[in-house]
């Protein structure tokens, strides 16, 4: 008796704790749902979203913001979860980035446009570059494509009509110019080293060049190249990612990115 006893007192401390943990756990998953955890580089997606940290609290979110300096750590974070969104990168990126990872990804919405440009140390003017001088563009797919884009519509170089077109697409390079791809966030950093390079604004920002005032030549500010929050498709229509979207497309962000970035962020929305 007195086994059954012992036996009946820990199969009660037992499934008590078990009542506790399922109790425990339901807090934690309903806290979760208050808080949101974003990953972006630093200017301007970083800033927009500090910005955004108290519009969020009215609505009952959390907003917690991950710096990143290597954005192709970015899409993978969300894919595993271990970010609810991302922002940072426009629409041709993540849609290459989909097709060569199969990440299951979608965007919410489009928040604004970097417009690219040509930036250089050594020379004032576009038509200043030499024969057989060196320009930088960046490495990734869909923006070498865009990049070498700019230097075309500036009559550097002539390319091939395909969607994505690369170095070996250059039909006609009248100074045969050196095109070198680099990693985009190295950009600023080889400025000095080479005539010119081809600089995404996140990162010509944060090393204080300004595309409207500081470039060579700039992308038209109807580039199709909207910068988005990415998103988990299976959390695309939760209620925090719902709140984040709108928050991040609302007037007060749209006079922000206005009065901040004086033209060299557009907003998309």
């Amino acid at each position: 008796m007195k086994f059954k006893k012992i036996l009946a007192t820990v199969l009660s401390g037992v499934l008590a704790l078990s009542i506790v943990g399922c109790g425990s756990k339901g807090d934690t998953s309903s806290k979760n749902d208050k808080k949101i955890v974003v990953g972006a580089t630093a200017v301007p997606h970083a800033e927009i979203l500090e910005y955004i940290k108290p519009l969020l609290e009215e609505k009952g979110y959390e907003l917690e913001v991950k710096t990143f300096d290597d954005y192709s750590l970015l899409n993978p974070a969300v894919d595993e979860g271990s970010l609810d969104a991302n922002f940072f990168q426009h629409i041709p990126y993540l849609e290459e980035s989909i097709e060569a990872k199969g990440y299951d990804l979608d965007y919410t919405v489009k928040v604004h446009i970097e417009p690219m440009a040509l930036y250089s140390k050594k020379v004032s003017d576009i038509s200043e570059i030499a024969d057989g001088v060196e320009i930088a563009v960046p490495n990734d797919p869909s923006n070498e494509a865009r990049a070498l884009q700019l230097l075309a519509d500036n009559g550097l170089i002539k390319l091939n009509d395909t969607e994505l077109p690369t170095v070996k697409d250059i039909t006609e390079n009248p100074k045969n110019l050196k095109i070198t791809e680099l990693q985009a966030e190295q950009l600023p950093r080889v400025l000095e080293d080479v005539e010119a390079a081809v600089i995404n604004t996140n990162w010509a920002l944060q090393a204080d060049l300004n595309p409207v005032k500081d470039s060579l030549a700039i992308e038209s500010s109807d580039s199709p190249y909207a910068n988005v929050l990415a998103v988990k498709k299976e959390n695309k229509d939760s209620d925090k990612i719902k709140a984040l979207s709108e928050t991040l497309t609302s007037d007060e962000v749209r006079k922000f990115i206005e009065e901040k970035y004086d033209g060299s962020v557009i907003p998309a929305f």
